[in-house]
């Protein structure tokens, strides 16, 4: 018998030391070439952090080895080794120096494409497979050791470059890095409609000790489900997307990338990703366990993965995800339209939805008056399935249509901006009496720097060839209110919103020649240094208004 001494030297010069003494019998030929074998691989092995998850980086049909000690004060405690897979599948296995001959351990999630060794199993080499795994879903290892023991992690990936994580421990008795998951983690789908799906999961066991510092976060994709949080950034990076780090997000500030879109809302953090291959929905809800997921697209598969996140570490385990199909788009409202009878649309700009009307003519001619209100609208007339309009209006619009009687006309309205839209429509024969007003060329009121004082503004704007009633309103504002009030401008409403303290005058006038149809005030009575927001309102025959652009004119403030 021989006593053998090996020792095992680290790069990065951190000498580790693993002094494997054994009473072995004098080596043959052949396994002393294992037995150098073995140690090759040893020796060129990184130390694996104890406590700490590791990212390993694979190149493609090149094995990486890892290797931790377990010594004489560890004997009889378990470990637990997790390995999650990036991307592609790998193959990972666990052995050990056969100085460790009694060793005793179990895969986490049974015995399938799990090799063991018994205590009585005896191999010519001098290390042997305890544990090999190949996929691409999160595996732990539980092992227990009654003697010290070097343990070596090899890993392996036969189709392309990738990454995993690695994390270690020997201490079970300071908690989990990762969080636990129920004994049942399925996600259960108990609502579906046309933009929405509703889930619900169990309550995570570490959701319930540890609640401050743990949460939930859903993923939504139209591609697949995702075994580890991971395998999902990765995914999604390779798309053409960039993500932020994980999916453990805190509130603390941090930069997002030009395709991305975060929203606050309810303690509900969300972070939209777009790229050419489709949109991903990262939301973090804290620690509730039922969700509707808002905002979808009709008649859609969707994937819905729900990973409970470690806030203090980021790490993640991933429940077992589903999948849903939102409901089929209901077939669009139709309006009727009748004679002479005007009817305001509100336009979902941010769905991009068609409104439609339907008109029956009772006459060859007829004429079709849209008053843009609010944004942009595009409209596109069809007669009889045949398209005789389609263009954006601004302001006021008329269309004069000839055809048979009974002729089917159908309006379809859509806002072009993302925020909504608004219009009036009318439909009448020639004959009717119009119930817009005529407008002017121009629908800007003029002020007049010069005739401007401290107390008083001077306005103009143009008038038409009929008597109308025109109404003055004033109303004071703040620099940092300027944008917001001309942006949000009703041009269909009305002054009946305004307070009655805000109302200047009202006047009638009108002038059959056009270059003469001009109009001036001189409003009085107001505070020095100040801004003021005007606005005309152009009433016609039938009562319904028109607004002036609204003018913004600031009073002087030495005189």
């Amino acid at each position: 018998l021989k006593m053998s001494c090996f020792w095992l030297y680290l790069p990065l010069h951190l000498l580790a030391v693993a002094c494997l003494c054994h009473s072995i019998k004098a080596p043959t030929t052949s396994s002393q070439q294992n037995f150098k074998a073995d140690l090759f691989n040893f020796y060129h092995s990184l130390l694996l952090a104890d406590g700490k998850e590791t990212t390993v980086h694979l190149l493609k049909d090149i094995p990486k080895r890892y290797y931790f000690v377990l010594e004489e004060g560890r004997a009889l405690a378990p470990f637990t080794i997790t390995v999650t897979p990036c991307d592609v599948p790998v193959e990972w296995s666990v052995l050990v120096h056969k100085a460790s001959a009694s060793f005793l351990g179990k895969g986490a999630q049974g015995a399938h494409n799990t090799q063991e060794v018994s205590k009585s199993q005896k191999a010519p080499s001098m290390v042997s497979t305890i544990f090999n795994f190949k996929g691409n879903s999160v595996e732990t290892y539980m092992g227990m050791s009654p003697h010290s023991a070097l343990y070596v992690l090899e890993f392996l990936s036969t189709e392309r470059d990738t990454h995993i994580t690695v994390y270690l421990t020997t201490d079970t008795t300071s908690g989990h890095l990762f969080p636990e998951l129920p004994s049942d983690p399925r996600l259960d789908v108990i609502g579906i409609g046309h933009t929405t799906v509703t889930l619900t999961w169990k309550h995570s066991p570490s959701v319930l000790q540890h609640r401050e510092n743990i949460q939930y976060c859903l993923l939504v994709n139209e591609k697949h489900n995702y075994k580890s949080l991971c395998a999902a950034e990765t995914a999604i990076r390779s798309s053409g997307m960039k993500l932020s780090p994980t999916l453990a997000l805190s509130l603390s500030p941090y930069l997002l990338e030009p395709q991305q879109v975060m929203i606050l809302s309810n303690s509900e953090l969300s972070i939209i990703s777009k790229a050419s291959s489709g949109e991903v929905r990262q939301i973090c809800m804290g620690t509730k366990n039922t969700y509707t997921v808002p905002n979808l697209s009709s008649s859609t598969q969707y994937y819905f993965d729900v990973f409970v996140v470690n806030l203090l570490t980021n790490a993640s385990a991933a429940y077992t995800g589903t999948f849903a199909r939102t409901l089929d788009e209901p077939e669009p409202k139709v309006m009727e339209l009748k004679d002479g009878k005007v009817i305001q649309v509100v336009l979902d700009g941010k769905n991009q939805k068609f409104s439609t009307l339907q008109y029956q003519a009772r006459h060859k001619k007829i004429q079709f008056a849209f008053q843009l209100c609010r944004g942009q609208v595009q409209v596109h007339i069809t007669k009889n399935s045949r398209t005789v309009v389609s263009e954006n209006i601004s302001g006021l619009k008329y269309f004069s249509l000839k055809g048979k009687f009974l002729d089917t006309y159908l309006v379809q309205l859509r806002s072009t901006e993302e925020s909504n839209s608004s219009v009036k429509v009318q439909v009448s024969p020639p004959f009717y009496k119009p119930s817009f007003p005529l407008l002017p060329d121009s629908l800007k009121i003029k002020s007049f720097s010069k005739l401007r004082t401290c107390n008083s503004v001077t306005i103009a704007w143009l008038g038409t060839q009929e008597e109308s009633k025109y109404c003055v309103y004033r109303k004071k504002i703040e620099e940092e209110q300027v944008w917001t009030e001309l942006q949000s401008v009703d041009r269909c409403s009305g002054p009946e919103s305004r307070h009655k303290s805000e109302k200047v005058l009202c006047k009638y006038f009108f002038d059959v020649n056009l270059q003469r149809a001009v109009t001036t005030e001189t409003i009085k009575g107001l505070d020095l240094g100040t801004l003021y927001l005007f606005d005309v309102y152009l009433f016609g025959p039938s009562g319904i208004p028109v607004r002036y652009h609204s003018k913004v004119v600031k009073t002087r403030k030495k005189c």
